[in-house]
């Protein structure tokens, strides 16, 4: 009888060969098991406003409930333009440039599965979140990585475009950024848009974290001169309305991109979500105070964890927004005899403090340029940071 498990793992595609459970459900899962408390995946501990809920619910007792249209429903596609309008002054027809996905995630990989082909590269910044890696395999393309250089997180001009060949089909831009906070500042997406025009290239910006900036401004891609056609952008509700398990995302850009790309999703998904788009369609129209409130908040927080993470001996980077804050781990390892590389540090984590963190080696291409990097997420209540704090002053020199 043939070997069942052999079996299986010969019929594995060899594309996903290396990718096995991602680190955000390991370490959560480690968090459980040690009853530590989880800082590590990012996600609030929090429900977000009562009227996108209360929308919600009302869809859900009312309808609709069955499939909507396929590009997603007239009135949160209408809702989308009218945010990108308000926000960044940029106009899209919601009938032909508007695209509603499963969450960003399924707007990135539909993106890069209409867009590449076999041997394509796309061409994305180190750190990165681990979905882009897994989604070019699965294309058949080949990601081309430029380091984003601790502490600042800037990245040199000439390593991007070396990056850049000609089988680059497309750049990838998260910002702001995610693990490491990073907002990409103006002259650093005009050097990226000038390259993209003069290689002919897409510009794919996951924009998820745009209303958490907390130094600086999110710059929109997409209205720097040249480079509404070439564009194409996506972000969600979950981040901004805390309802992250909702998975609603979209995609904003031209005709002829939004329809290839709504080709691909159609065979993903198809639809989802039915009943809470009307109610993201109520968050998006939420008042300018709800945004100011968001953000305010999140740097309270940031600034409440950064401070007690220095105070227990960790060494912080620079965080200008997400909800991630970066510490370099080597002096606090040193002074507590812990290991000093990331993975082994956050395994060491739970039972030295009773707190769970996320290794940045994982987010890297190249792992020892973040071997001495580890995420924490501070979108949780103030009191839970305050507990993990107490727990961390346990390794305060």
């Amino acid at each position: 009888m043939t070997d069942f498990k052999a079996m299986v793992e010969a019929l594995r595609n060899p594309r996903l060969q290396g990718f096995g459970t991602t680190i955000f459900a390991e370490m959560s899962a480690l968090a459980l098991r040690t009853q530590s408390i989880n800082l590590g995946q990012g996600f609030p501990d929090t429900d977000g406003p009562d009227e996108v809920a209360d929308a919600a619910v009302h869809a859900i007792r009312n309808g609709p409930n069955q499939y909507p249209p396929l590009p997603g429903q007239p009135g949160l596609r209408q809702a989308i333009a009218d945010h990108q309008k308000r926000f960044y002054d940029l106009t899209w027809d919601p009938d032909s440039e508007v695209l509603v996905t499963a969450g960003a995630t399924e707007a990135i990989a539909a993106t890069i599965l209409a867009l590449c082909d076999t041997g394509d590269e796309i061409v994305t910044f180190e750190p990165s979140y681990d979905s882009y890696s897994a989604t070019i395999k699965m294309a058949g393309a080949v990601e081309r990585p430029v380091l984003l250089n601790a502490p600042d997180f800037g990245f040199d001009l000439a390593d991007l475009e070396a990056a850049i060949s000609p089988k680059t089909r497309a750049i990838l831009v998260n910002t702001p950024h995610n693990p490491t906070g990073k907002v990409f500042s103006l002259s650093e997406m005009e050097r990226i848009a000038a390259l993209a025009i003069g290689h002919d290239l897409i510009v794919i910006t996951d924009e998820v974290y745009e209303h958490m900036v907390f130094n600086g401004e999110h710059i929109a891609m997409a209205g720097l001169d040249g480079m509404r056609e070439r564009t194409v952008s996506i972000s969600s509700a979950g981040k901004t309305f805390a309802f992250t398990g909702w998975k609603v995302g979209w995609v904003t850009a031209v005709p002829e991109l939004r329809n290839a790309i709504m080709t691909a999703k159609q065979f993903l998904t198809f639809v989802s979500a039915g009943p809470l788009q009307p109610a993201i369609e109520v968050g998006l129209r939420l008042g300018d105070d709800y945004f100011h409130t968001l953000r305010d908040d999140l740097r309270h927080k940031r600034d409440r964890l950064a401070t007690g993470l220095e105070a227990a001996g960790f060494d912080m980077l620079p965080c200008h927004g997400t909800y991630f804050l970066t510490a370099d781990i080597r002096g606090v390892a040193e002074q507590n005899g812990l290991p000093n590389t990331s993975v082994e540090f956050c395994l060491a984590l739970p039972e030295a403090a009773g707190v769970v963190a996320v290794p940045s080696q994982v987010f890297y291409a190249t792992p020892k340029a973040g071997r001495h990097f580890i995420r924490f997420a501070f979108c949780k209540k103030d009191d839970l940071l305050d507990e993990a704090l107490s727990r961390l002053a346990v390794l305060a020199p």
